[in-house]
């Protein structure tokens, strides 16, 4: 399954801007899942399975590709499903300056609720942390984390230190690098920002409305 994943998503080795802020030597164009439809309803089945025994009562996933996996998933759930907005929240150390929040209309459905997050694919997990931070704003108990594809060991981390499951189909090996201490960036090699997430480092105003090109990393 790792290699399948991998060869959909054309991943290709360099060196790269995440989301995040991190530098990366992995690139997946996760728009590419949308092509395959069938195959990815028999992914979603196989991590709503794993799912079930939690007892997760909505699942959300954030926009774009995430929530499309998320949506199959609360499908066969048999759950409700809601999603998050990625907006841009700047950070002095330019790390994790996107952040992820519920629709006005969405956050009161999931006040008191067992909630799962479903993502694509977790890397350093941008995506997923800013969503569980607004999830727990509006008054959500996350259990779990749930993934098609997990990269590198930050989800791992990040699921121990909040206690939640962590579910995912497959994984693979992954490096990941603040800007500071990329050795890619010590031996100059050139650094490619494919979805321009250089422009979230310029500050916006912090609504709701705001939203940027929608990818994760």
């Amino acid at each position: 399954m790792r290699d399948d994943l991998r060869n959909m998503l054309a991943a290709r080795d360099g060196h790269f801007l995440l989301e995040s802020g991190h530098h990366g030597d992995l690139w997946l164009d996760l728009e590419l899942l949308c092509l395959k439809p069938r195959l990815i309803r028999l992914l979603a089945i196989e991590l709503a399975t794993r799912l079930l025994p939690l007892e997760v009562e909505v699942v959300c996933g954030p926009l774009v590709e995430g929530a499309f996996v998320a949506l199959l998933v609360s499908t066969e759930m048999d759950v409700e499903f809601t999603y998050s907005e990625r907006f841009s929240r700047p950070t002095e150390s330019k790390l994790f300056p996107a952040g992820y929040r519920l629709p006005d209309s969405l956050r009161g459905s999931v006040r008191g609720r067992r909630v799962a997050i479903v993502n694509d694919v977790i890397n350093a997990g941008s995506a997923v942390r800013g969503t569980f931070e607004d999830l727990e704003n509006c008054g959500a108990t996350v259990v779990a984390l749930g993934t098609l594809l997990i990269l590198g060991t930050a989800a791992a981390e990040f699921a121990v230190r909040k206690g939640v499951a962590l579910e995912s189909l497959t994984t693979l090996p992954n490096n990941l690098w603040t800007p500071e201490t990329c050795p890619l960036c010590a031996s100059n090699v050139p650094l490619e920002d494919v979805a321009g997430f250089s422009a979230d480092y310029t500050p916006l105003p912090l609504t709701p409305s705001v939203t940027l090109p929608l990818r994760k990393s």
